[in-house]
């Protein structure tokens, strides 16, 4: 048991029946009035982030949320296959728990799948990857310096902004968390 006086970005606890992991947290003592904590709070089963405001000090329980690494397989219609390591064991995740996550699976890679007990509340994906652009307008050629840039589909389906001189079949190294472009890869 836990109290809202030790969150921790990362951790998981269930609240009003709810798997919460916090994003972000702020202790408040205001000059009047008692303290509490602001947090902004996702979801695990839903996916939604909201901002929810605990008294100091409020009990909560912390879960441990168990990461399994499991290799993607293939997309079935609303469903993604994956493959545990260590039992061959096939699992159907439901695409609607995974969120923008689907747009950096690639298959056979690994994937880290976030357990509770048996029930799968999502995926992770590796923070940084390169993949590859399939699509995007003709790049211009000199141009590296302009701050401008422009829409670029990869090859597991995301679109990125990536600069000017960003041609189809070039490597590019993306942030995944927050959908960026990084630098293009040179192999």
């Amino acid at each position: 048991m836990a109290t809202t006086n030790d969150l921790f970005n990362g951790m998981v606890f269930e609240y009003d029946g709810d798997l919460l992991m916090v994003n972000e947290f702020q202790h408040v003592k205001p000059g009047k009035g008692p303290a509490f904590v602001r947090a902004k709070v996702k979801n695990l089963r839903t996916g939604s982030i909201v901002e929810r405001t605990f008294r100091a000090g409020e009990k909560v329980d912390q879960v441990r949320v168990e990461e399994k690494t499991m290799q993607y397989l293939y997309r079935d219609s609303d469903h993604f296959v994956c493959m545990d390591n260590d039992t061959y064991e096939q699992v159907h995740i439901d695409g609607a728990i995974l969120g923008d996550q689907v747009n950096y699976m690639k298959e056979n890679e690994n994937v880290k799948v976030l357990m509770f007990g048996q029930e799968i509340l999502g995926v992770n994906v590796e923070p940084f990857m390169d993949l590859e652009v399939t699509e995007t307008d003709p790049g211009l050629k000199g141009n590296t310096v302009a701050g401008g840039t422009k829409p670029a589909t990869l090859e597991t389906g995301a679109v990125v902004k990536v600069p000017l001189f960003i041609n189809v079949g070039d490597v590019v190294k993306v942030d995944t968390r927050d959908n960026r472009y990084i630098e293009r890869v040179t192999k």
